[in-house]
């Protein structure tokens, strides 16, 4: 499932768009090999006739249930997660049936950071926390891919961000030396 391009505007980019780290799918790829390991081995095990009939239907029924539940839910939930980096915000998307999405403007970010603990150290994954002026305060995004590239991306997004959207020293200067003059300030966004 691709992210919607029609939620970004018109000047907006991808800069990076990323799901959780393929660890997410380790679990649920192990329970489709278990369960399948247990039908085959009921079927080559347990008689054919009436009592080994129904115990391969009771261990068929819980292995599909256990697919469903351990091994397809949590990939729809991986393959539906979204951590997408444009050169204006950060989104965050989730949500199998519903739909949970935040925008975090790049100009609110105040603060970010990342977690790696051993294991997703080797794997090349960790969590990164975002801060941002506002009600709900800091995201969490776990499990992401190469962390570390992506905190650095976050940096330079937010500092291209801010030296858009400020006044050079030069413009500065500019500015308050017309003002002694006595001049007009002139529009510098153009």
């Amino acid at each position: 499932m691709a992210f919607p391009e029609d939620v970004l505007t018109e000047d907006e980019h991808v800069v990076l768009h990323l799901h959780p780290h393929w660890k997410a799918l380790i679990r649920p790829i192990a329970v489709l090999v278990l369960a399948i390991a247990a039908v085959v081995v009921g079927v080559l095990l347990l008689p054919e006739s009436g009592g080994g009939s129904i115990a391969l239907a009771v261990i068929g029924a819980i292995a599909l249930v256990a697919v469903l539940w351990l091994g397809l839910w949590p990939f729809l939930v991986w393959r539906t997660t979204h951590y997408l980096f444009t050169n204006e915000r950060v989104l965050l998307q989730q949500g199998v049936f519903s739909r949970d999405r935040r925008d975090l403007p790049l100009a609110r970010v105040n603060d970010h950071s990342m977690n790696q603990r051993f294991v997703e150290r080797l794997l090349g994954c960790g969590t990164l926390t975002i801060e941002s002026a506002g009600e709900r305060g800091q995201s969490v995004l776990h499990d992401v891919p190469d962390v570390g590239r992506v905190q650095t991306t976050l940096y330079e997004l937010v500092e291209a961000q801010h030296d858009k959207h400020s006044l050079g020293d030069g413009e500065m200067r500019d500015m308050l030396a017309d003002m002694q003059d006595g001049k007009p300030l002139r529009d510098t966004t153009t």
